[in-house]
């Protein structure tokens, strides 16, 4: 049993310098790598202003007009809330979602964060896989704290197989070793590749902020995705990975 996982914060659909909306060309890429899940990070889920000052505006409901008729299984976890909408993380799976559940964890009133944790069920196998999608702070400390939270969340959960993605704005590269050592983990780039990618800025990558975590997977590959249109479509590059669940 082989999946195919992409993570990818969007930055709200916009390139980035915010100066155009771009998601039906995002859409159009992710439908090109047909991945089995998708891992998403700065999704909209309303922004009622937005509806006016964008001419090609498609839905506020971006993981909806994401997913289509293409992942037909969602979950979002709002975690930001303004005025005129919120943003949060989506897990957009073509298998079934019996559950999910979004776990508040901001550390402070700035920065509104969360753990998104989804259990899908493969039909052929009968198999159970726990996904969970997070994006943390832009600070150590608030980083040791979310990832005292996240271990804490998921290591109920160790008894079933599973993969732990997201922005975690690990650029010094501590929160990751945690994880590893605290949950029986392994992160996926370095286990396969000898480093942690390099996701941002997507013109210049040079700071590893992303990640993929997983327990009770074997790595078969795991790409940084640099083609050119993926270095216009946000602030970050996308990750895509095959795993090969151990059965």
């Amino acid at each position: 049993m082989r999946i195919r996982i992409l993570s990818y914060n969007i930055h709200k659909g916009f390139t980035i310098s915010n100066s155009d909306f771009i998601l039906g060309e995002i859409r159009q890429a992710l439908r090109d790598l047909n991945a089995d899940v998708l891992f998403l990070q700065e999704v909209l889920g309303d922004h009622k202003a937005d509806r006016c000052k964008i001419p090609d505006w498609q839905t506020a409901i971006q993981f909806e007009y994401l997913a289509d008729s293409v992942w037909t299984h969602h979950a979002y976890g709002k975690n930001a809330v303004y005025p005129d909408g919120h943003h949060g993380n989506a897990i957009l799976s073509k298998f079934p979602i019996t559950e999910w559940q979004n776990h508040t964890i901001s550390t402070n009133r700035f920065e509104q964060r969360g753990l998104l944790k989804a259990k899908i069920q493969i039909p052929d196998l009968g198999k159970e896989i726990l996904l969970a999608n997070t994006h943390l702070d832009l600070t150590q400390h608030g980083r040791d704290l979310q990832t005292s939270m996240i271990i804490d969340f998921m290591r109920p959960e160790t008894h079933l197989p599973w993969v732990l993605v997201g922005d975690f704005n690990d650029w010094n590269k501590k929160v990751s070793p945690k994880i590893e050592k605290e949950l029986g983990a392994s992160e996926i780039f370095k286990k396969t590749n000898g480093y942690y990618p390099k996701t941002f800025p997507s013109f210049l990558p040079m700071l590893s902020l992303d990640r993929v975590f997983a327990h009770q997977f074997t790595p078969i590959s795991a790409t940084v995705l640099q083609d050119k249109h993926w270095k216009k479509l946000s602030d970050h590059l996308p990750l895509l990975v095959e795993l090969e669940l151990n059965l």
